[in-house]
Parts: C-alpha cells; sequence; structure tokens
C-alpha cells in the first residue's frame, strides 16, 4: 500500500459538537511522551504541541496527564493535571490558541498498572478495583469507598482546571486497561459491592460517575470525550462487549451521563467489530449511541502502533478505506498518532497532496519532541 489516495477531503470538512468547532476532522491521538519530569511539562513539552497546532491539526488531544491523586500515575515523568502544572498547561493553551489550533487535556489514572520499565512506585502504591490487573498479579490496594468518592472528585476538579485555562474539550482516558477500563473488565473488577458486579453495565457505575462529576464541572458546552477500548494491555484479545446489545448497555448510560463524543481505540481501525459487518468499534458505538465517534488505530501507517514498542517501524500507507468510511459517516473524526509524532506538518503534506513527503515512523521518533 502506498500513500497515494484519490482525495481526502472528507478529513479536511469542518466538524462542530457544542462549543467545538474544528476547522477539520484530523485529531492528534494522545500518546504519553515522559517528558515532564516532576509531573512538571518543560518548554520543549510546549513547543511540541504548539508546532502540532502549526501543522493544521484539527483537534489536539494531550497525552494523558493525572488528576489529583497521589496512586494517579506509575511513572514520575508523566504530567500532572494539578498545582503548578496548571500553569505550565495555561501556557501550552495559549500557545496552541495563538497558533490558531485547538486542544483538549487527556484526563488520567493509571490505576493497578505498574510501568512494565521501571519499578517506581507513587507514594502509597498503586491503586485498583480489587488490587489486581488481570494477570492475578498483585500490584496495589483494592479501593475503599472513600478512595473511590476521592478519585471522582479529583476528575471533577480536573473538569474545573480544563475550563477555567481555557481548554476547548476534555477527554477521559477510559481505555487500555488503566483504572476506568479495570472497573468495566471483570478479571480485574472483582468487587461485590456497587462498583462491581456480573454484567459490564453494573461495572461501569464507576465510569457512569466520574463522567457526571466532569460534566457538572464543565458545564452544558465543553464538549466531553470519553475514550474506551475493547483491548487491554494485560490482554490484546480481551472484549468488554460481544454483541451490539452489550455494547448498546455499556456505552449508552455513559452518553446519557454526559458524554458528548466517544473515542474508540483499535490497534487496527479497519477490523470489523462484530461479525456480519465491517463496521469498527467507532461505527459501532456511533451507532448504538447516536454520538458522533473519533476512530483511531494504525491511521497512514502500514503497521500497528503496538509494534513501535518492539522496536519496529512502519512506512506510510494509504488513507483510501478511512476516507471511504468517513464519507458514509461510519464515524466523524479520525486520530492519528504516530504519524503526527513524526511530522507535524503530516495534516498539511496530506491536504496539499504531497504524499511523496510523508515520512516514515522509526522508534527513535519515540525518544525526542520533534
Amino acid at each position: 500500500m502506498t500513500a497515494e489516495t484519490a482525495s481526502t477531503q472528507a478529513l479536511f470538512q469542518p466538524f462542530a459538537c457544542k462549543s467545538l468547532r474544528l476547522p477539520n476532522r484530523i485529531v492528534m491521538a494522545p500518546m504519553t511522551r515522559l517528558f515532564s519530569p516532576d509531573g512538571i511539562p518543560t518548554p520543549a513539552v510546549v513547543d511540541y504541541y504548539r508546532r502540532r497546532a502549526e501543522g493544521d491539526v484539527g483537534l489536539i488531544v494531550t497525552e494523558g496527564t493525572v488528576i489529583d491523586r497521589p496512586a494517579a500515575r506509575n511513572d514520575p515523568n508523566i504530567p500532572l493535571f494539578h498545582g503548578e502544572a496548571l500553569d505550565v498547561w495555561q501556557t501550552v493553551v495559549d500557545q496552541v490558541h495563538a497558533a490558531g489550533g485547538l486542544i483538549a487535556p487527556q484526563v488520567w489514572h493509571v490505576g493497578g498498572a505498574p510501568n512494565p520499565m521501571k519499578s517506581w512506585l507513587p507514594p502509597g502504591g498503586l491503586e485498583s478495583p480489587s488490587g489486581v490487573i488481570g494477570l492475578d498479579a498483585p500490584p496495589g490496594r483494592a479501593m475503599s469507598e472513600e478512595d473511590i468518592a476521592d478519585v471522582i472528585a479529583g476528575y471533577g476538579r480536573a473538569a474545573t482546571a480544563a475550563a477555567r485555562i481555557g481548554f476547548d474539550a476534555v477527554e477521559i482516558h477510559a481505555a487500555h486497561g488503566y483504572l476506568i477500563d479495570q472497573f468495566f473488565w471483570d478479571r480485574t473488577n472483582r468487587r461485590t459491592d456497587r462498583w462491581g458486579g456480573p454484567t459490564l453495565a453494573e461495572r461501569s457505575r464507576f465510569a457512569v460517575e466520574v463522567v457526571k462529576a466532569m460534566r457538572a464541572a464543565l458545564g452544558p458546552d465543553l464538549p466531553l470525550i470519553l475514550r474506551v477500548s475493547q483491548w487491554k494491555q494485560q490482554d490484546y484479545k480481551a472484549r468488554l462487549a460481544t454483541t451490539p446489545e452489550e455494547l448498546r448497555q455499556w456505552l449508552e448510560p455513559l452518553a446519557e451521563a454526559g458524554t458528548d463524543i466517544f473515542h474508540c481505540s483499535q490497534r487496527r481501525y479497519w477490523e470489523p467489530e462484530f461479525d456480519g459487518s465491517d463496521l469498527n468499534f467507532a461505527g459501532w458505538a456511533k451507532k448504538v449511541t447516536g454520538k458522533p465517534t473519533i476512530t483511531v488505530g494504525s491511521v497512514g501507517l502500514s503497521g500497528e502502533f503496538l509494534g513501535a514498542f518492539r522496536g519496529e517501524g512502519s512506512q506510510p500507507a494509504g488513507f483510501d478505506d478511512v476516507i471511504r468510511r468517513l464519507e458514509r459517516e461510519e464515524f466523524d473524526l479520525v486520530a492519528v498518532g504516530r504519524a503526527l509524532l513524526t511530522d507535524w506538518e503530516w495534516p498539511i503534506k496530506v491536504r496539499d497532496g504531497r504524499f511523496s513527503e510523508l515520512r516514515p515512523f522509526v522508534r527513535e521518533d519515540m525518544a525526542v519532541l520533534s
């Protein structure tokens, strides 16, 4: 497959949701960068986001930034979204807006997911629904009712800060085996109280309360995005919803609680979510909730993103399939990760048909803020 494509016009149509007015359908996917020592983003982080705005990304979603909770991060270089770090995020917002861009923070709590590369632990250790991460290993403690209430309040405070700083939307990270996803998954949520249960709908109560808290803090007009996934870092083949009806039972209460846009993470966006239809995860989420969706998963590159952690590179790939799906309104927005990490001018080059100038992704790109 080459990067040549017949037309990219669909990628460059405007999109609106509440107060958010995007000039195109390209979203910068959140990507953990670990360039924030002691949780404080450096000037290089500010420049990194400003350049993506200069590159005409429709909406920038930041790397995961953690709520005001000691156990929310598993690496000291993950940025905070509280305290003095908020002054830097204010600078990021100002710089992105000055460059004509729009930006949303991704708000995060890692839960019981340990850092696979380091032995660092947060003060007091990790916390999770049941003290397990899906591998029958106890990396931390099970959360008490008081813990849960404080975490929900922490998400609300993060939303208040995002609105005050002037972010254009907010995304909740509820995917990939981190805290909210650990409540969704029966392998990591073994609770017998109101935060657990045998059904996915019951195990979604924590996420519903987080969404409600953030919705109340944001007010009615600032869009709230929820990133979800079937797969987990602990198990790439995991599935929360095995049928469209189970998907509806999972996502519909989250939509009713205040989610405006679902960001549907797949390793490969083109894979059908259920038998009998070629709709992908974002397509089915839109179908069962009626809400706009973002598709993501190896867009614009030949290899999936998890290969990057094995040292694999990827070549530029064509866009015909994602554009065809966008044109038929299977989903509304397209998130691009590694291609934008490698080349901040990616949207401009695609818009102008400069496909021969698109750069391949190499693992070394992850080690710098270009």
